[in-house]
């Protein structure tokens, strides 16, 4: 009896990308992971063994090399023989004391406030407020009362932006004697970065007090180009000359964003402006990373997404503005600005 022909086999491929790809979850996993075990402060004087790191931490050592090869295959760190791993330039980010670390930020994008819902997009398809469900409040809510937690909501977005900052200052230049509010401003980082970039100009960081209070504007060295102003961005914002709105947008449906455009509209005059700081979501299939920040948002509230350019000004033309200029960075970031139209 003769063995069957072989057949081609290429029509069984994509499942087999498709298996690779439904695993991706563990990834995330390993890297907060990593930062917990403080992996990067074990390698970053030089290479060593799992063994190695793991008698330091009193640790399993084959969780270690575990968790070490697979982020490897991703860059982060690297395998350098069978048993020893060293740094990489993307690595050194989760040091906690890299200038521009990104070590909270990876804490709070994989902590337990957007992880467990991710487990039920499904069910927020259908239009279940998932988060409220599982936490008894919503997002906003749940981070006001545990603003201080460690690796909170807030912190991860300051160290966000740590990266973000210089990519925006370096692409918009602020008019001397300009007054700057940052609009849902967090600990003003972005705020630090344009007042030291502009060197005459001043700067209101507005946020919640629960936020503020953490600020950071004293590195600046001079206090008196700054000031703290608290409250809510849908009832009443400081006046301004220029108001930057940096990743407030996808955090919102299109109800309460033109409900933030409008109080915000109505503290400007006809010369001041707004910045829209977001990604701009393209039409076609390539990758973007708003498209993931995108979906990850729908745990905030149903309707929050990254938009497109075009989806923007629609919602500022309903907000009463009109778009005067859109810049992109060298990051994923676009500036789009506008006036009252």
């Amino acid at each position: 009896m003769s063995l069957p022909s072989s057949q081609p086999l290429s029509h069984l491929e994509p499942g087999i990308r498709l298996l690779h790809k439904s695993v991706g979850f563990i990834f995330q996993a390993a890297l907060r992971a990593a930062i917990k075990l403080k992996l990067a402060e074990h390698l970053q004087d030089g290479p060593q063994t799992a063994k190695q790191i793991a008698q330091k931490i009193e640790a399993n050592a084959t969780m270690i090399h575990k968790i070490l090869r697979l982020l490897a295959t991703q860059n982060i760190f690297t395998a350098v023989d069978k048993h020893q791993f060293a740094m990489t330039p993307e690595a050194e980010f989760l040091l906690a004391d890299h200038p521009h670390s990104l070590h909270k930020a990876v804490l709070m994008l994989t902590d337990k406030t957007l992880w467990e819902p991710s487990l039920h997009v499904a069910e927020m398809a259908l239009g279940e407020p998932i988060f409220k469900r599982i936490f008894g409040e919503s997002f906003f809510e749940y981070w006001e009362k545990n603003a201080n937690l460690p690796h909170n909501f807030h912190d991860g977005m300051a160290s966000f932006s740590t990266l973000e900052n210089p990519f925006i200052t370096a692409k918009y230049p602020f008019p001397e004697n300009s007054l700057i509010a940052d609009i849902g401003g967090g600990t003003g980082g972005l705020l630090l970065g344009v007042l030291d970039a502009n060197p005459k100009t001043e700067g209101v960081l507005f946020d919640m007090k629960a936020v503020t209070d953490k600020h950071i504007l004293h590195k600046l060295n001079d206090d008196s180009r700054w000031k703290i102003e608290n409250g809510s961005f849908f009832e009443k914002v400081p006046s301004a000359d220029f108001y930057l709105l940096k990743s407030i947008c996808r955090d919102w449906d299109d109800d309460h964003l033109i409900q933030i455009l409008t109080t915000i509209r109505q503290s400007m005059t006809k010369t001041s402006k707004v910045l829209l700081i977001d990604i701009h979501l393209s039409h076609d299939n390539q990758p973007n990373f708003g498209k993931n920040l995108g979906l990850l948002c729908s745990h905030l509230i149903i309707g929050a997404d990254e938009r497109t350019q075009e989806e923007l000004e629609i919602l500022l033309q309903q907000a009463g503005l009109k778009t005067t200029n859109i810049l992109k960075t060298d990051c994923d970031l676009s500036i789009l600005e506008a006036q009252i139209g």
